[in-house]
């Protein structure tokens, strides 16, 4: 019985490890679960997804994200207006208030992925690169979900 609780409690802290395992950090700026979907062979465009909390007492800013796995990315904002979706690039990226923290997720701000030179497939991991106006860049890695992957926090747990 003590070593299946032994066990039971290994399992519990290394499992607590991974859920906070694909972090990454710029200064006062926590990068958290980038993620992209799987797209289909041939397809030309991905998203890319994360949250950014800035723990700092000044505003920071998101200028650009590059990836070698597309020609280009851009940081995108999807919002509606007068009843109509439409998504724009944010030329100047992103502003990141002190003491907030920025979520892009589907529907909202993203990264667009352009010119993809691969299929992002389930359960690779892609590297990438975070530019912030003060905090300087961070690499990172993309956690390719399930192509219909809504981004919950509940089905990032663990990664």
């Amino acid at each position: 019985m003590k070593l299946s609780y032994s066990l039971a409690a290994v399992a519990l802290v290394l499992s607590a490890g991974f859920a906070t395992a694909h972090e990454f950090k710029a200064g006062p700026l926590k990068i958290g679960h980038p993620w992209s979907r799987a797209t289909p062979a041939g397809a030309k465009v991905g998203g890319g997804y994360l949250s950014i909390e800035n723990t700092g007492t000044t505003v920071d800013r998101l200028v650009s994200v590059s990836v070698p796995f597309a020609g280009r990315s851009e940081i995108h904002e999807m919002a509606v207006k007068d009843g109509i979706m439409t998504m724009r690039p944010l030329d100047n990226g992103i502003e990141l208030p002190a003491g907030t923290k920025v979520e892009f997720k589907p529907g909202g701000y993203h990264i667009m992925f352009m010119e993809l030179k691969q299929q992002l497939k389930q359960g690779e991991m892609m590297k990438g690169t975070l530019t912030f106006e003060k905090a300087g860049t961070v690499d990172v890695e993309f956690k390719v979900d399930a192509i219909a992957a809504k981004g919950s926090e509940g089905e990032h747990k663990g990664h």
